[in-house]
């Protein structure tokens, strides 16, 4: 318990925390544990609470624009007007594919307030992976911004969305006239009815709201399919159980609504407490803190590697002038956590686990540091044959737990209470899922992220599967490699992946790597002597390639499929490659010599 909590003092700060916090859980403890799906309740329902509690609070802060709870609930309304005129009904899917802005919001509220789905778009995607993202969606009708109308014009006949009536046009800088081909939503809206629809008296907890999609790292984008039971757990976890938001906090949100930790997390946080969000259309490091500032923002969401970003700019004396106290998301990592607390004096960091597409969540209620927290739901952690690609099963044919400290597959269990909602593709949601793992006939959601027992239902992050590869006979996490790289004082940011060696079982460690200095300035023997130290020889990166930037999802995820198939191979990558040939202290270039001798297998790594 030490170890998770620290020390005796640290410890018994945290347990007067959740005492403080404690009339928050238990506001949020019903709506976590909630089972009963064909309640009439959703997000609707939260948004005409706060409008009618609190009309004149602020509810969302964009740029120079101020909307109470009363105006957004108004616009959601007149959003649900004007779909309904069109057919839109309980169960259709309606596209959104717009930049962060209120009117990407007012549109996915006004949808979810007729029981239909927001299609919730990327707005980063073009082209076939565009195209492809549509037709899943199965949308009768398409939502789209005037900042991305050639993206979509690309692919509208592909998609089905010829008709006029089908696509609204959402003015945005106004520099563009509206499409002969599409309808005006800005005049749409400005006469539609501001009155609450009468279908949101049918939507249900069970329902689906919104289609969330996949980040396509590994293949096309898949839709995962999020329901109002699930938003409304997440507000009982996130706005109540662990940030105990009020109305006076406001949540600083520069992460995109078409991800889960953004019009999940974020808006069901803010949401379930009557506290406002401050949108912001891209995520700005330069732009961060005075943002922050200027709206007197109390918290933010994060995911990914933002906060490393954050971290990376130089130090100002006003690192920890802002009024922020809690932050909530995911990939805090171990390395920068906290590092990231102290400089920007930030007391609660909030991060959890969850997938888009999964049916169990863990939370950090106690604030601990370096862990995603607590589980209440049922799950396991079980041996994973890297190699194979495949949980192991023991005689039996059963799965094995991994035990305390060890590192296993997460697994969930299904059953009524954490149900899994899967895709729109029902092939590919039958992929996600175990059967037969502990009893016959009991089914389990595979989570494929490799995650370390902490004791007492916490866990640590530790990989994907896909990205943990084996050499030497021992299983290599590319996540706590990069960690260790990243400590490096001359080093900004790095990405790690396996890579074949002529003549070598497995795979050697191979690092993308961004420097905060020129490559010419970088202590290599240093940098050596520092992953030789503080990393078992087998996860020592055999090579190293040196870039400007890394390639990043929307969502800040490291894109690693190029980095993989192009390797060390001096015709495939024009940036310089470097590697630690066998016995060497230091990490050299890799000349047409040495790739020469390493493909004739005259080295032995």
């Amino acid at each position: 318990m030490q170890d998770l909590l620290g020390g005796r003092a640290e410890a018994l700060a945290r347990l007067r925390l959740v005492a403080r916090k404690f009339p928050s859980i238990a506001r949020g403890l019903p709506l976590i544990s909630k089972s009963k799906k064909d309640e009439v309740l959703s997000i609707g329902s939260y948004l005409e609470k706060n409008a009618k509690e609190r009309p004149d609070a602020p509810a969302l802060y964009f740029e120079e624009r101020r909307y109470t709870h009363r105006e957004l609930d108004e616009q959601a309304n007149r959003w649900a007007d004007v779909l309904a005129a069109r057919g839109i009904g309980k169960g259709d899917a309606v596209a959104v594919f717009l930049e962060n802005r209120p009117e990407m919001l007012f549109a996915i509220a006004g949808i979810v307030k007729l029981g239909a789905i927001a299609a919730v778009i990327n707005s980063r995607q073009r082209g076939k992976v565009l195209e492809h993202s549509f037709k899943v969606s199965k949308a009768t009708t398409f939502v789209v911004g005037e900042e991305l109308w050639r993206e979509f014009a690309e692919v509208r006949a592909a998609v089905g969305a010829d008709a006029r009536d089908k696509v609204l046009w959402v003015v945005d800088s106004g520099k563009d006239t509206v499409p002969p081909d599409a309808s005006d939503a800005a005049l749409l809206v400005s006469r539609a009815r501001t009155t609450s629809p009468p279908q949101l008296r049918d939507v249900r907890l069970g329902d689906p709201c919104f289609y969330i999609y996949t980040s396509g790292t590994t293949g096309m984008p898949k839709a995962s399919i999020m329901s109002h039971f699930r938003w409304v757990k997440a507000a009982g976890a996130f706005g109540m159980a662990a940030l105990a938001l009020t109305p006076d906090d406001v949540l600083y949100l520069s992460l995109p609504l078409y991800h889960n930790n953004a019009l999940t997390v974020a808006w069901s946080s803010v949401a379930c407490s009557g506290a406002a969000l401050a949108l912001r259309r891209k995520f700005s490091v330069t732009a961060f803190w005075d943002d922050v500032r200027r709206y007197r923002c109390t918290g933010f969401a994060y995911i990914g590697e933002l906060c490393r970003y954050l971290l990376n700019q130089a130090p100002r004396p006003d690192d920890r002038d802002n009024p922020v106290t809690k932050i909530v998301g995911n990939g805090l990592r171990p390395d920068i956590w906290k590092e990231f607390k102290q400089r920007f004096g930030i007391d609660e960091v909030y991060e959890f686990y969850a997938a888009s597409e999964g049916n169990i969540a863990f939370v950090n209620l106690l604030n601990a540091d370096c862990t995603v927290g607590i589980c209440p739901a049922p799950y396991a952690l079980v041996k994973y044959d890297v190699d194979r690609d495949e949980p192991v099963r023991d005689a039996a044919g059963r799965l094995i737990r991994v035990g305390k400290g060890e590192v296993g597959l997460l697994i969930g269990q299904v059953n009524e209470r954490y149900v899994f909602d899967g895709y729109t593709d029902k092939a590919a949601s039958e992929k996600k899922l175990l059967r037969d793992v502990f009893d016959d006939g009991d089914c389990w959601f595979n989570s494929g992220d490799l995650l370390r027992d902490l004791g007492f239902r916490h866990a640590q992050f530790v990989d994907r599967v896909g990205d943990t590869f084996r050499w030497k006979g021992e299983n290599v996490s590319t996540n706590e490699v990069a960690e260790v790289l990243n400590t490096f004082g001359q080093v900004a940011e790095s990405t790690v992946y396996g890579v074949q060696v002529p003549g070598a079982e497995g795979r050697c460690g191979m690092a993308a790597v961004v420097l905060r200095v020129p490559l010419q300035e970088l202590d290599l023997r240093g940098f050596a002597q520092h992953v030789r130290t503080q990393l078992p020889p087998y996860a020592v990166p055999v090579f190293l390639r040196f870039q400007e930037e890394l390639e990043i999802t929307g969502t800040f995820k490291q894109v690693k499929g190029d980095l993989k198939k192009q390797g060390f191979d001096p015709a495939a990558v024009n940036e310089p490659v470097y590697v630690l040939p066998p016995r060497h202290t230091e990490y050299v270039p890799l000349t047409p010599d040495l790739h020469r001798q390493i493909a004739a297998r005259e080295l032995e790594f």
